[in-house]
């Protein structure tokens, strides 16, 4: 039986085995999918001993998306925009990395939350991993305007430059104005505005005013669950529509899957059995 796992430093609360598993009951795939909970300090170690016991795929979560896209023998366009891999391709020793983060949070906009992104104007808060994965595949979705803000200007700067003038983007950005502006001090209001900073998390106030909402605009939380209440509550009271990032894990979990296995698992049924069972 082919092998998968998920790697990470907390593991306990991965929701990736049970997401997977139904993915392979309902594609008819025969895998073994675990979580595996690596020392802060053995992420290189651990990795090699899975791919010398024969392990197909891994996911990776944080804190060790660097260091899966430092491991990995070849890159996509996707994890080299991001510096990051959330995704390994195992195949006769060699390691590829990618990362299906960013097209999972699309995926989940477009499809399930049936905001289309060509066009509008965006607003993506945070400039860290989570948002580093994001920016790129936004950016192919052809929004009109789309601002990165961080509390720390000179990181969304190094991050915007990285991804305009890497060559995979180079029609994106014919069709996109892409900027990158201070968390405190933002111009203009949005259709989308993503959070992919670390203050759902940290249990800290919402980040942004709340004048940069349009009116009925998408107010996206990349957590989910108690995590993204605060900012869902915040958004619902100034008249914007909120969602919370689940339906990206399951949709970054389906990309992941169909590397691996070359079939595309029904996200919306697995999404919607997760909402119940979270519910």
């Amino acid at each position: 039986m082919d092998n998968y796992f998920v790697l990470g430093n907390p593991i306990a609360h991965s929701k990736s085995p049970q997401i997977h598993a139904r993915f392979a009951e309902l594609t008819g795939q025969v895998m073994d999918y675990q979580a595996h909970l690596v020392p802060l300090d053995g992420f290189a170690a651990t990795l090699a001993q899975r791919v010398q016991d024969g392990a197909r795929g891994c996911n990776v979560t944080v804190p060790f998306k660097f260091e899966a896209f430092q491991a990995a023998h070849t890159q996509s366009d996707r994890a080299q925009l991001a510096q990051a891999a959330n995704t390994l391709v195992i195949e006769n020793g060699r390691i590829h990395a990618d990362n299906t983060d960013g097209v999972g949070l699309v995926n989940d906009i477009q499809n399930h939350a049936g905001v289309p992104l060509a066009g509008r104007d965006v607003l993506l808060i945070g400039a860290g991993g989570a948002g580093a994965g994001a920016l790129g595949p936004l950016l192919m979705a052809g929004p009109r305007r789309l601002v990165l803000a961080n509390r720390t200007r000179a990181k969304a700067d190094a991050l915007v430059a990285r991804h305009q003038t890497h060559p995979s983007l180079h029609a994106a950005l014919q069709k996109t104005e892409l900027l990158a502006q201070d968390l405190q001090a933002l111009e203009g209001d949005f259709d989308v505005i993503i959070n992919a900073s670390t203050s759902s998390l940290s249990g800290g106030g919402v980040p942004v005013d709340s004048r940069v909402l349009k009116p009925g605009a998408l107010a996206y939380d990349m957590m989910y669950g108690p995590a993204a209440a605060g900012f869902m509550h915040w958004a619902h009271a100034h008249g914007a529509c909120p969602r919370d990032g689940l339906g990206m894990l399951v949709e970054q979990a389906a990309e992941a899957f169909a590397l691996w296995r070359g079939v595309r698992p029904p996200t919306a049924q697995v999404l919607q059995e997760m909402r119940a069972r979270l519910a």
